[in-house]
């Protein structure tokens, strides 16, 4: 346990030596949001009301994209900066050192997590939810910003440059758009609604809406479930195989 808290206070740490990128996760998704809201959502009718009410949702799962393409960048300049091997020297094993940077990132989006409801609640939003609820949608939420963390673990173990590392993680960022985190499904084109309705980030946002604006929430939370704990499944050991190839 030593190992994990030390290695998890080194990636915060990094995070604190490199405030360009903290500055950019935290304002960039808010800065979408104040986009949105204000130059798109007059324009964009919603069952909730006020857009902001609609958007909010949307904008925490786009502060989870930005975070995991910081993990996946600070994974891949450990990867090729020599460090790995200095933890092989003290048999450190890859699960510490990639659970550090998984905590980091964590701790990272909960902090843009907090910038973003913070300026959600002083431009209108206002959601309904008891104490049940609020636990539910931070248990869902935290669950997905955990798995999108691991997935950018292991981009940054595919890539050979922390550059491409970035690149990786574009379909991270992409996934929001064609989903219900912006727009109702229905008012996209035909062709687009079978991807939008099946991939991962639909039920997620779906959950999180429902319950925070204490709406029927269906069978949203089991599927957001079922998405986030099977890719960590295939993550996890996935991240494993990759750390000893590059390090083998």
């Amino acid at each position: 346990m030593s190992e994990y808290l030390v290695l998890a206070g080194r990636s915060v740490r990094l995070t604190r030596r490199n405030p360009d990128a903290v500055i950019t996760a935290l304002v960039l998704p808010v800065l979408l949001m104040l986009v949105f809201v204000y130059f798109f959502g007059g324009a964009i009718e919603t069952s909730t009301g006020k857009y902001v009410t609609y958007v909010a949702p949307g904008v925490l799962i786009l502060c989870a994209g930005y975070g995991a393409s910081m993990t996946a960048t600070t994974v891949s300049n450990d990867m090729t900066a020599g460090i790995i091997d200095r933890f092989r020297s003290m048999d450190t094993g890859p699960t510490a050192v990639l659970t550090g940077h998984v905590a980091a990132s964590v701790a990272r989006n909960l902090a843009a997590t907090a910038a973003v409801l913070g300026v959600a609640f002083a431009i209108g939003f206002r959601p309904h939810a008891g104490v049940p609820e609020w636990l539910a949608a931070s248990g869902i939420l935290l669950l997905y910003i955990t798995t999108l963390s691991w997935l950018g673990a292991a981009a940054g173990l595919l890539a050979r440059t922390p550059e491409a590392a970035g690149g990786f993680t574009f379909g991270m960022l992409f996934l929001p758009y064609p989903s219900s985190a912006f727009v109702p499904i229905d008012t996209m084109p035909d062709w687009l609604h079978g991807f939008a309705d099946q991939q991962p980030v639909t039920p997620v946002i779906e959950s999180l809406r429902a319950l925070l604006l204490d709406q029927p929430a269906g069978n949203s939370p089991w599927l957001a479930l079922t998405w986030c704990l099977g890719l960590l499944v295939v993550t996890l050991p996935l991240c494993a195989v990759l750390f000893r190839r590059r390090t083998g």
